[in-house]
């Protein structure tokens, strides 16, 4: 019984290493994340409330696999250049995962300028190919 429980948990680490590492889901031509609200210089006060779109793709939950969909991440004062796209998205405070396939989020940001942009996740957080992400928006909290 030992044995079965400690092979049991090595195919299920293995399983879920796999998952979320390298598997990116083709993204449809002219797929685009953007956001819909706060606008572009737009000076807010506490709390905020990001409004999230998205073209020419669905929304589904985490662990959810169904071609061309995804969930929001919303990255903020991070450079996506900095990120590994062929990994899953950690969760940190500047990378808010929305794996209930949410489409906005009210949330409290430090006073002062943020940059804010959304990166489309696959089923297991992996951005898609190619990533499916907004511009980058530039808001002032007061």
């Amino acid at each position: 019984m030992k044995n079965t429980l400690i092979a049991t948990a090595l195919v299920c680490l293995a399983a879920n290493a796999a998952f979320a590492d390298g598997h990116r889901s083709a993204a449809p031509e002219g797929a685009q994340a953007y956001i819909v609200s706060p606008a572009d210089g737009a000076v807010v006060t506490n709390p905020v409330t990001i409004v999230f779109g998205l073209e020419g793709m669905g929304v589904a939950p985490a662990n959810v696999e169904v071609d061309n969909t995804g969930h929001h991440h919303l990255l903020i004062n991070t450079d996506p250049a900095t990120l590994d796209m062929d990994s899953g998205l950690p969760a940190t405070d500047q990378i808010v995962h929305f794996g209930g396939g949410q489409t906005q989020v009210t949330k409290e940001l430090p006073a002062g300028t943020h940059n804010l942009q959304l990166l489309l996740g696959n089923w297991s957080h992996v951005p898609h190919d190619p990533p499916v992400m907004s511009e980058v928006i530039t808001i002032t909290v007061e």
